[in-house]
């Protein structure tokens, strides 16, 4: 639901300060009309039926159901909102649930409102008639977010060379997918070059990545992200087929090209 070139929100959230924080700041965007607040889930879930915004914005913690319920009940809903996660649960476990249950986004409190902002509109503005231009710079970000999220719901940490180099590879079998099947003679070679390192070390780094995530035992989490039982324990991907497969969910999501 739309006024004019506005963008509807709801806001669920116990604390009634921030509840009235965020609705003020929204409403004064002149971008987005909050049409409802809601303190606990179910509260929550019949006010995002029933009004069918384009964005929730959400605390985990809540009443009645928590975050996490509501996210799976809205994923059966026909008409799905942009979920927002928001919350003071700092574990990697629960942001890595709320990613595989269907969250656009997940963010820590304390969170300044332009930030928030911000991001929810690129999000929003995903959906909109927008340049080729901007639509290209947002994807860019969007997939570097998207892959992000990717990683922490597998088990992948951030601080590990393995990580950046995935990424990296994703990146070009996305922008490439035939690069997939030259992966000793290009990929790792590239990846190298603009890391100042060898092509070896840039192989072992990502293999290293995809066991420390086999070995952390998200195979569920890893399942559930692709849709279908890809994995057991006792099967560990290559690295040309794990980044192949995630390069083939972001073609499928739209971010090639």
């Amino acid at each position: 639901m739309k006024n004019g070139s506005m963008y509807s929100m709801i806001i669920v959230e116990g604390n009634k300060t921030m509840q009235e924080e965020l609705t003020e700041y929204f409403n004064e965007t002149g971008e987005f009309e909050v049409v409802a607040v809601a303190g606990d889930g179910l509260e929550a879930l019949e006010r995002i039926e029933r009004l069918q915004p384009k964005v929730v914005v959400f605390d985990i913690v809540l009443g009645s159901i928590d975050g996490f319920e509501l996210l799976e009940r809205v994923q059966k809903m026909s008409v799905k909102p942009k979920m927002i996660a928001l919350s003071s649960l700092s574990q990697e476990g629960f942001a890595a649930k709320a990613l595989s249950l269907g969250a656009s986004y997940y963010m820590m409190k304390p969170v300044k409102n332009e930030v928030l902002h911000k991001r929810i509109k690129e999000f929003c503005d995903e959906d909109s008639s927008i340049s080729s231009t901007t639509l290209i710079k947002l994807k860019v970000r969007t997939l570097d977010e998207k892959l992000s999220n990717i990683f922490i719901t597998v088990g992948i940490p951030a601080h590990i060379k393995g990580y950046q180099f995935l990424r990296e590879a994703i990146k070009m079998a996305i922008d490439n997918p035939e690069i997939i099947n030259s992966i000793t003679k290009q990929l790792y070679p590239s990846i190298a070059g603009r890391f100042e390192t060898s092509a070896s070390k840039v192989e072992r780094a990502i293999r290293h990545a995809i066991e420390v995530a086999w070995n952390r035992g998200k195979i569920e989490n890893i399942n559930n992200l692709f849709g279908i039982k890809v994995y057991n324990s006792n099967e560990k991907p290559t690295n040309g087929e794990f980044i192949a497969l995630v390069a083939d969910k972001m073609l499928i999501e739209g971010f090639g090209h």
